[in-house]
């Protein structure tokens, strides 16, 4: 019987207990914003959508290699001495055609690893954090300036260029194949004309 009523008091005293937090903040001023109207301030070292400056970008590979989960691929092709690709903002000279600098961003897990180690500065997190998407194809960004064209035609010139270099190469060192080949010929036929000792 005891047991009974002592039940009955517990299930009365959560109740009451509940229902004095429920009026306690019945009676305070609701802090719900209007979103997306209304948005929260950031704080000073949130951790949003990276972006890429391709200008400042040297494809130096250093953001790639710094990513714990393989979210950033880049691909380059070197420049030809007679292209001139220009400078960073810091002065730094670009040497390479950046072909393909992709973030896939449902891969990313927003630590800024990526960042530090970036010699020019081009990466570096922004203020966007709405970019949901149905397709999560979607997500993997691109960030080249290069058109298709231009990227194929890039390549195409490297390799023309690596091609021409190496025949110059096969050529020299025909080109002195042949000259040892003379000069080992030319040898023997001077120790051939030689006069040989005679003996005494």
């Amino acid at each position: 019987m005891k047991e009974y009523f002592n039940n009955i008091w517990l299930g009365l005293f959560t109740v009451f207990v509940g229902m004095k937090v429920t009026f306690k903040h019945l009676f305070t001023r609701s802090v719900t914003i209007q979103y997306p109207d209304v948005k929260l301030q950031l704080p000073e070292r949130e951790r949003n959508r990276l972006y890429v400056n391709m200008d400042d970008c040297i494809g130096c590979d250093q953001c790639a290699r710094a990513c714990p989960v393989n979210c950033i691929s880049i691909e380059t092709v070197k420049s030809l001495p007679t292209e001139d690709l220009g400078k960073t903002s810091n002065g730094k000279k670009k040497a390479l055609w950046v072909t393909k600098f992709n973030i896939d961003f449902a891969k990313c897990c927003y630590c800024q690893l990526c960042v530090y180690p970036c010699p020019t500065e081009c990466i570096y997190m922004t203020d966007v954090f709405e970019f949901s998407e149905f397709e999560r194809e979607k997500l993997d960004y691109s960030f080249t300036t290069l058109t298709p064209e231009e990227i194929e035609e890039k390549k195409s010139n490297f390799a023309a260029a690596e091609a021409e270099k190496a025949a110059q190469k096969l050529a020299a060192a025909a080109a002195a194949a042949k000259k040892a080949e003379e000069q080992k010929a030319a040898d023997n036929k001077t120790s051939g004309d030689k006069p040989e000792d005679k003996k005494e």
